[in-house]
């Protein structure tokens, strides 16, 4: 009897003992390799006038847009995956619809890191818009200066990519491939975008391209996300710099409301030779997703997002 009961004691301890580690074990790590931060937005605007002597026109415009940074990020991996879409009409009694924005724009970048916060890295990008552009104002009885992929840049290169935190991040590639392409048979005539001949339909370029990416918070729920990027073509005229500033102000005003501005520079001796500019400004919805964000010491800094 005695030796039994020493058995179940013994056998007792056992059990409890290893329920006690399996409580006192360490929690899984959580840290997610993909993280994903985006939002959506629908801006609107509207006035109407009635007798009034001041004068105006009635009109109505929409603005809808998507921003997403897709980043996975695990030991020495680091693959960013960006996305921008945007458009936006205005109708005006008496001019009709214009457009007022327009913007399709992806791009990949993969690295393997060799030193601290430096990646090898090789990737790709796609700029164009979604429906064709007319002279004076988008007037559609106007002489057509644009159209999807008319033009449309893709870029594919090799270089490094320096990335501290996720507020900043550049690459540099002495080695990229441009092609502009001009798919609309309208604007297919030598001049137009740089097209050599008459009918050709795309422009070979090689060279450096830099890009850089740099969010600051300004105050809370006010946050400016700069965008910046340099192009010189190798084969010809590499002093003729394509440049390129990007600027979103966003002004949170509560979960689901917030208010954008926006502003883009260009310079593209292909295009005109003269500095180009957009601004626009909306109130409206938007909506943020930020889904599983890693807790590692390279993103100690989300706030300018939150």
């Amino acid at each position: 009897m005695k030796k039994l009961l020493l058995v179940i004691s013994v056998s007792l301890g056992i059990s409890v003992t290893s329920q006690e580690t399996k409580t006192d074990a360490p929690a899984a790590d959580t840290i997610k390799a993909w993280s994903v931060q985006g939002q959506n937005t629908l801006m609107l605007n509207q006035a109407a006038f009635s007798n009034w002597v001041g004068g105006g026109a009635n009109n109505v415009g929409w603005l809808a847009g998507a921003n997403y940074n897709l980043t996975y990020e695990k030991g020495k991996d680091l693959w960013e995956n960006i996305i921008v879409l945007g458009y936006g009409q205005n109708n005006t009694k008496g001019i009709g619809t214009r457009k007022t924005q327009d913007v399709l724009n992806l791009s990949t970048n993969y690295g393997r890191e060799f030193a601290k916060n430096w990646y090898f890295s090789v990737g790709a990008s796609l700029l164009t818009q979604f429906a064709a552009g007319y002279d004076d104002g988008n007037n559609p009885e106007a002489a057509k200066i644009s159209n999807f992929m008319a033009p449309g840049y893709v870029n594919v290169g090799a270089g490094v990519t320096y990335r501290p935190n996720d507020n900043f991040t550049m690459t540099l590639r002495p080695a990229n491939a441009r092609w502009t392409f001009v798919l609309d048979e309208d604007l297919q005539k030598a001049g137009t975008y740089g097209l050599k001949n008459d009918g050709d339909s795309s422009l070979f370029q090689f060279g450096f391209l830099g890009t850089a990416i740099y969010k600051v918070k300004l105050m809370e729920n006010i946050n400016l996300t700069n965008t910046a990027s340099v192009f010189s073509n190798y084969l010809d005229h590499p002093e003729r710099l394509v440049l390129a500033y990007g600027a979103v102000l966003n002004m949170k005003i509560n979960k689901y409301i917030s208010s954008n501005i926006t502003l883009d520079l260009l310079y593209d001796h292909n295009q005109i030779k003269r500095t180009q500019l957009k601004q626009t400004l909306g109130v409206g919805l938007a909506y943020n997703i930020d889904n599983g964000v890693k807790r590692s010491s390279k993103k100690d800094n989300q706030s300018w997002l939150k």
